[in-house]
């Protein structure tokens, strides 16, 4: 008897270990079946991706008590936007807003001219209301952010130089469209005294103009950045 019993009681044992496990994998696949259930009512179109971001951009100029200009304003007022009324002008072909903090010292770059230009600049992600890159830190104070930026008629092309551009280590050398749109309205030069300052903008930036993470995830960013003139 003592060795019958000796063997049912394992067997017990394993059949009420397998009834657990039964109930567990019952629990884990209802898990599952939630988790898909809530990732296909999460899947947003295109369409709705666009819209949630015109959305947060609408917010964040409402939150930020944005002033928002035509481009005929902005022609108007000589291509200035004033801060006291905390003026952007929206283009419209691109959706990019810009605020000209400081037109900077020297002249714009000349057509057909190729020069590098130096950036120091914060991107915050409007979705996240949070900083994903900058320069502007103790971490990166000796990384100032290089491009190679050509002009072509009122067009600009452009590519950050590898290994001296905080941009190219997170996103890759493309500058986002968006970097090149205050160039028309700036100047690109180098201080020759305390007087002068190199010239400041800010940018609100759609994911069509965006780096590359924002274009591919459909989200805008905000930057503050500077232009300067390279040796």
């Amino acid at each position: 008897m003592a060795a019958l019993t000796g063997n049912v009681l394992p067997l017990q044992k394993y059949f009420i270990i397998r009834k657990k496990m039964k109930k567990i994998l019952v629990v884990l696949y209802s898990i599952v079946a939630l988790v898909m259930i809530a990732s296909c009512n999460d899947y947003e179109t295109y369409a709705e991706q666009k819209e949630k971001e015109r959305d947060a951009i609408n917010q964040f100029i409402k939150d930020s008590a944005i002033n928002v200009i035509s481009e005929e304003t902005f022609r108007s007022q000589g291509y200035t936007t004033n801060l006291s009324k905390n003026e952007y002008v929206l283009f419209e072909s691109s959706g990019v807003y810009l605020q000209i903090l400081r037109k900077g010292c020297g002249a714009p770059l000349k057509n057909g001219e190729t020069a590098t230009v130096l950036c120091r600049f914060t991107e915050k992600n409007i979705f996240t209301d949070s900083i994903q890159a900058t320069n502007n830190i103790l971490t990166f104070s000796s990384v100032v952010d290089k491009m190679s930026v050509t002009r072509s008629s009122d067009s600009y092309t452009a590519s950050f130089i590898s290994g001296e551009s905080v941009m190219s280590m997170y996103y890759g050398s493309s500058v986002p469209s968006g970097w090149l749109v205050p160039l028309n309205y700036i100047n690109i030069g180098r201080p020759k005294n305390a007087s002068e300052e190199i010239a400041k903008v800010k940018l609100i930036v759609p994911h069509s103009q965006g780096q590359s993470y924002a274009s591919q995830n459909v989200y805008p960013c905000y930057y503050i950045i500077t232009y300067e003139k390279g040796l």
